[in-house]
C-alpha cells in the first residue's frame, strides 16, 4: 500500500498504513493479537485483521484480561500482542505491573497514543509510531519484547488506513 497524504488546516499529513503495520506484526512471528474493539484501530487494523488467520484475532472485553492472556500464551511458546486504547492501558496498568513487569514476561502491547510518563515510571520500553517510516520500529520491538522477556508498548499516534 503506498503512502498517501492529505491536507489537514492548511499543512500536509501523511497516512499512516494500517496493512503496512500488519505486515510488520506478521514479520515479528505474532500468533494472536488480543484485543478491545478500538476507535483510533478499528477501520485500519481490527477490521483488517478480523479477516486474518495468521495472526488470528482474540476479542476480549476487558484489557486486563488480555494482559492475562497474553502471559498464557507465553508460556506455551506463542506470541500474543495485545491492541488496545489508551484508556484501558491506564485501566489495567495494575495488571501490567503485577505480571509483566514482576514476572518478566514477553507481554507486547500496541497501544493508542497515551502519556509517556506512566510508562516511564514503570520502566517500561516504548516505541512511537507517528510516520509511516515509523511502522519500521515495530517488528524489532516485538522481537526485543520476545527476546528480552520484558513488556513492551507500541504507540499508534494516528489512526491507521
Amino acid at each position: 500500500m503506498s503512502v498517501r497524504e492529505g491536507v489537514t488546516a492548511g499543512r500536509t499529513v501523511e497516512v499512516l498504513s494500517g496493512q503496512s503495520i500488519i505486515q510488520q506484526i506478521k514479520a515479528a512471528r505474532i500468533d494472536f493479537v488480543v484485543s478491545v474493539p478500538d476507535i483510533t484501530t478499528s477501520e485500519g487494523l481490527l477490521r483488517p485483521l478480523a479477516k486474518e488467520t495468521n495472526p488470528r484475532l482474540i476479542r476480549i472485553c476487558k484489557e486486563d484480561e488480555g494482559i492475562g492472556i497474553c502471559a498464557g500464551l507465553s508460556y506455551t511458546g506463542k506470541r500474543g500482542l495485545l491492541l488496545i486504547q489508551q484508556t484501558g492501558l491506564l485501566d489495567s496498568i495494575n495488571a501490567v505491573r503485577g505480571v509483566a513487569v514482576e514476572y518478566n514476561l514477553p507481554i507486547c502491547m500496541m497501544v493508542g497514543l497515551l502519556e509517556k510518563e506512566v510508562l516511564d515510571a514503570m520502566g517500561i520500553a516504548y516505541h512511537e509510531i507517528e510516520h509511516q517510516p515509523d511502522v519500521a520500529k515495530i517488528r524489532p520491538a516485538i522481537e526485543e519484547c520476545f527476546d528480552k522477556s520484558k513488556p513492551v508498548v507500541i504507540l499508534i499516534g494516528r489512526r491507521p488506513q
